[in-house]
């Protein structure tokens, strides 16, 4: 191998391929390399050459991947192939080598590949032959592990690296519609792998992308659009809380208009702060499970004067010592390391669990008044399922606004049924006294006028026009240990619910995953947001709404600009108390139907989650079904010890009164009622096998579906990624942990 100056062998060389004006002018000049050790050049050695003399790293935001088609150069350890957006293409582009040591242009060299085949779907080693121009042949061990749902092909064990050598390729394409062509050097560090595509963070199957501006008009469109489809997760948990807590129609109005402020405001922080990614921050059902087993407690059974602000108060105190600890979690770093041990294999059935556990709850309270609440499940089936692909003016209105416009049509339908007199009894008030009880023939007309008339509220006649939710309005917050508990467990489920909504999100955009730091802050943030949920008090904690992959994925609308005016409008509508006091006179069956909709939305998308894990492997069909089995029979076992619930409440409320009753019993009553209250919930039972489980039992990283997080070196070496997950402005630099949240 020829020494001579490095400058002079590549003008040589660019000359001879009649490209010496343009490529002589992009490339640096560069001192010749010499290794430290003989022929065997170290690629950190060489990757830190490459920093010095120009050739840093370069990363076009695509996913590379090894391939049959790759040349491979056995005299430094380094393959020259074409990327993938040529392979996509199905073309090629003109391809000039440049040998790492002296800087020159060198001739192709043939490449011979033996593959083994593996022994799974999701890895497979191989062994490769590689001769080069002179006929010289070496053995090279290449290890490949398989994918992770998201096409990315991991080798370091972590998902970021292709092979242990360090690719320098220099590549000559074409522009469309220019004559000139572009020289792209890219330098990969050991370890790095070219991730997802989205240099400008648009992807090709989005109609737009996470950072686009589609213009004023269309923002607001498509952030409408977002929030309008996520309405039953948003709007509908009052109404099955409020009258649970004694509550009026009034603070059924007062609750909703103060979720759509948090929630308007949560989303925006989280837009800007938070993960950055497109997602709706809301209360949600995690928290609906806990609340009502709080409201059933025995202390409140009897209490009748202010049950409704003592009730809420106290789980204002609860909701804010578990969003500390969750802010804790993010913050301190311990996120980070919990992420390790929460796996597709978790998540998915305990995000199916938060679904499964209202199945007492759902069809009982929508059988009240059968011909509102079939109709009504019949057509958003319709909707969803037979009417998806019903394109109207370019729209797929069916497929996207299936929930709203199944629940304005049958409440429309019910309108009719009330005004066409359907629910008029003789000698019985249509607005529900309690004289109806007292009244032989209208007392078992009482329950079905209550859930059908769609006049039954009398929030529009007392609700203001202009109310604005403030911090503290129902009183002083109570803090108790035994909430407080239950509350500290049922925000770290809130948090694997958001981890794997961070990473089926970050694939649907095309971005590449987020950093563990960057999920660290997003559930920091989370924990920030369900602070002021239980300041303002909206009886709930605020999370990421699980339901929001499906609507990416669904509307093809990922801008984050457009969640940001989508949720200034929220905050607008939760000021016209008008609003949530139309929203609050919805009749109950048509929410329960609705309701039994949106949860079995929500084990679906938990289940999907599967799909990142070998589905068909017996250790995972094992732990999930038995997580997902004891989740559910263990808290029926809890809630047979309650015989005097069972005479004082509704059916659809016994499984939620186990905490006062359950079979623990220790020298601390609080922490009775805390453990009884936790094993009657599903969704803690299925998160504690699951985590137990995945985490014990062996099994390949393949195997378990282990999510894939993107390194800290992607943050500096990706202008992408900074784009996508950094701080907006100059607040990264002035973060004083900055440094942690891109780890």
């Amino acid at each position: 191998m020829e020494t001579g100056s490095n400058s002079d062998s590549l003008d040589k060389a660019e000359t001879s391929n009649g490209r010496g004006n343009k490529l002589g002018s992009m490339l640096p000049k560069i001192e010749p390399f010499v290794p430290k050790r003989d022929q065997n050049h170290n690629p950190r050695e060489l990757r830190s050459w490459a920093k010095r003399t120009g050739f840093v790293s370069h990363l076009s935001g695509e996913t590379g991947t090894a391939s049959s088609t790759e040349r491979f150069d056995s005299s430094t350890g380094f393959h020259v192939g074409k990327s993938s957006r040529d392979q996509r293409a199905g073309g090629s582009s003109p391809k000039i080598e440049i040998d790492p040591v002296l800087g020159r242009t060198r001739p192709n060299m043939g490449v011979e590949i033996e593959m083994d085949s593996g022994s799974g779907s999701g890895s497979r080693q191989g062994r490769k032959t590689v001769a080069d121009g002179n006929g010289l042949g070496e053995k090279v061990e290449e290890r490949k592990v398989g994918l992770n749902g998201n096409g990315v092909e991991n080798g370091n064990g972590k998902g970021n690296g292709v092979a242990s050598v360090t690719p320098l390729v220099v590549e000559e394409k074409d522009e469309e519609g220019k004559g000139g062509r572009d020289v792209e050097i890219g330098m990969y560090p050991e370890g790095e792998e070219q991730g997802h595509e989205g240099g400008n963070g648009h992807h090709p199957g989005l109609k737009v992308g996470l950072r686009d501006n589609p213009g004023f008009g269309a923002l607001i469109y498509y952030g409408l659009q977002h929030f309008l489809s996520l309405a039953g997760s948003l709007i509908f948990i009052p109404s099955v809380m409020v009258p649970a807590m004694g509550g009026t129609d009034k603070d059924t109005a007062t609750v909703i208009s103060t979720m759509l402020l948090v929630s308007g405001i949560s989303t925006i922080l989280h837009s800007y702060f938070g993960t950055r990614l497109p997602l709706v921050q809301g209360s949600s059902f995690i928290y609906l499970a806990p609340a009502l087993v709080i409201i059933n407690a025995r202390d409140y059974r009897n209490l009748a004067e202010h049950k409704f602000r003592h009730i809420m108060r106290e789980l204002q105190g609860a909701i804010i010592v578990g969003s500390i600890f969750q802010s804790i979690l993010g913050f301190s770093g311990l996120m980070s390391l919990l992420l390790r041990l929460i796996n597709p294999v978790v998540v998915a059935p305990t995000v199916a669990a938060v679904g499964l556990a209202f199945f007492s709850y759902g069809f009982p309270q929508a059988g009240s008044c059968i011909e509102v609440s079939v109709p009504l499940l019949l057509l958003v089936l319709i909707c969803t399922l037979y009417l998806r692909g019903i394109s109207i003016f370019g729209h797929r209105l069916f497929r996207i606004y299936a929930v709203p416009l199944s629940v304005t049509i049958t409440w429309i339908y019910a309108f009719f049924l009330t005004a066409g007199g359907a629910y008029d009894y003789k000698g019985c008030s249509p607005e529900i006294p309690s004289s109806n009880i007292l009244v032989d023939e209208c007392r078992k007309h009482a329950f079905t006028m209550k859930h059908c008339r769609t006049d039954a509220s009398n929030a529009w006649r007392t609700a203001a026009w202009v109310r604005i939710p403030y911090p503290l309005q129902w009183g002083v917050p109570i803090f108790h240990f035994r909430t407080s508990l239950i509350m500290i467990i049922v925000s770290l489920v809130a948090s694997v619910d958001s981890v794997g909504t961070y990473h089926s999100a970050s694939l649907l955009v095309s971005s590449k995953p987020p950093t563990p730091g960057v999920v660290s802050r997003g559930i920091a943030l989370e924990g920030f947001c369900s602070l002021l949920a239980g300041i303002w008090g909206s009886g709930t904690g605020s999370t990421t709404l699980t339901e929001n992959t499906h609507t990416i994925n669904k509307t093809k609308m990922a801008s984050r600009r457009a969640l940001v005016f989508g949720a200034l409008f929220l905050i607008l509508f939760s000021v016209v108390g008008k609003v949530g006091a139309i929203l609050a006179s919805i009749p109950l069956s048509l929410a329960a139907a609705i309701l039994c909709f949106m949860w079995a939305l929500v084990v679906a998308v938990g289940l999907s989650t599967l799909q990142y894990t070998q589905t068909a492997s017996f250790r995972n069909i094992t732990i999930v079904g038995v997580s997902l089995f004891l989740g559910l029979s263990i808290p029926a076992y809890f809630q047979q010890y309650q015989p005097e619930s069972i005479l004082m409440l509704p059916s659809y409320f016994v499984p939620y009164a186990a905490a006062s009753d359950g079979p623990v019993h220790t020298i601390n009553e609080q922490l009775d009622f805390s453990i009884n209250a936790l094993l009657s919930m599903s969704m803690v039972v299925t998160f504690l096998v699951a985590f137990v489980l995945d985490n014990t039992v062996p099994g390949s990283r393949e195997e378990r579906g282990v999510y894939i997080w993107s390194c800290a070196e992607d943050v500096a070496t990706d202008p992408s990624l900074q784009l996508d997950y950094s701080l907006p402005g100059k607040f990264s630099s002035l973060c004083c942990c900055s440094s942690c949240l891109r780890a």
